[in-house]
């Protein structure tokens, strides 16, 4: 089932307005010493800045506020292969489709082609296809399962933007403390800054905390390749919103009360599955991509990291808080040098109600 389908009028914005530069050394390579100690920007217009820490962020919710918060579990989908042939290969596990086929994103010199035969960490396999950008590779001859053959031989799979190999720390570090629902092979980082402390902390205050699951595929790190964004195809991503999720965000658009989502991920199951400022759906495969025009049924404020140039996620972020204001509050960013990406700062955003500047 997918999600539902939204249609809505895009500003004409192009894939070159999502461009800035980042100095490298800004990339962080490596979590903060402690989740919450981490920078917060919080961004209230376009040159309107406040910068603190991630743990401070607590005195920004009133009870009756709804926090809304991704589960999924990062697997260790990051398989190394080589071709029976000869050839190196790099395989990232997108989705099981069942025990012996999987989706995979494959990182070689020359991509196989359909009817290969590989080797993944002693298990034979086969690329039997292709599905857009993703492989299909069929376990074959073997007893084992991808379940079992991730669990034994895979790691964590870091964005290609961090460049070291994966450490022990960063099994426990690229997941969420609230981490329950495996499935996702990359991190749903806005909510790696918050720990045990600070959920018990707004959770004193009277926040309501629920929780969606979207398990986040590789494909989030695929770029936006054409300049003209309508011929833009976003991955699918799984997404599920409990019913108590779904009770409780309800009764809070009914009541006035704020939604705030932590993450893209967050914000993107929310807004698919909602008609009329209300959840009317429990999941789906979910291909919304979210560009400045676009109108938020849901989310008031949302908590993000910083996103890579040209991506989809920047062009989200500038639809829900404006394109002028973003443009500004990344330039503060790197002014201040706040560190970015997956293991970097976050920002606190709000929504607003856009207007064309072009």
């Amino acid at each position: 089932m997918h999600s539902l389908n939204k249609t809505y009028t895009a500003l004409p914005y192009t894939l070159s307005d999502f461009d800035f530069e980042l100095p490298a050394d800004l990339i962080a390579q490596f979590p903060a010493k402690e989740r919450s100690a981490s920078r917060l920007l919080q961004v209230n217009g376009e040159n309107d800045f406040c910068d603190g820490v991630f743990a401070d962020i607590v005195r920004e919710f009133n009870a009756g506020d709804v926090l809304v918060l991704n589960n999924t579990k990062v697997v260790p989908a990051r398989l190394q292969g080589k071709k029976i042939s000869g050839g190196q290969l790099e395989i990232f596990v997108e989705r099981i489709q069942d025990n012996n086929t999987a989706l995979c994103m494959i990182r070689a010199n020359r991509a196989p082609k359909p009817g290969v035969e590989i080797d993944i960490a002693g298990h034979r396999a086969m690329v039997s296809g292709r599905q857009g950008v993703f492989f299909i590779i069929e376990l074959i001859n073997d007893d084992s399962d991808w379940e079992t053959l991730m669990q034994a031989s895979g790691d964590i799979p870091l964005p290609p933007y961090i460049q070291r190999a994966p450490i022990a720390e960063d099994s426990q570090r690229y997941q969420t403390v609230y981490a329950e629902k495996a499935g996702a092979v990359a991190a749903p980082t806005a909510g790696l800054h918050f720990d045990n402390a600070l959920l018990a902390k707004l959770a004193d205050k009277g926040v309501e905390i629920t929780y969606i699951t979207l398990h986040v595929g590789a494909g989030t790190f695929q770029p936006v390749k054409n300049e003209w964004l309508d011929t833009h195809q976003m991955h699918f991503e799984l997404f599920e919103i409990p019913d108590e999720t779904r009770r409780i965000v309800n009764a809070a658009k009914t009541d006035g009360r704020r939604v705030t989502a932590v993450g893209t991920t967050s914000l993107r199951a929310l807004e698919s599955a909602a008609q009329d400022q209300r959840i009317v759906m429990a999941g789906g495969d979910t291909d919304l991509f979210i560009r400045p025009g676009y109108p938020f049924e849901i989310v008031d404020r949302l908590i993000t990291n910083f996103h890579l140039p040209k991506s989809s996620l920047m062009m989200l972020v500038s639809a829900l808080a404006g394109y002028e204001t973003i443009r500004s509050a990344y330039q503060h960013a790197i002014n201040q040098r706040y560190r970015f990406f997956s293991y970097g700062d976050a920002m606190l955003l709000k929504t607003i109600h856009f207007r064309n500047p072009l």
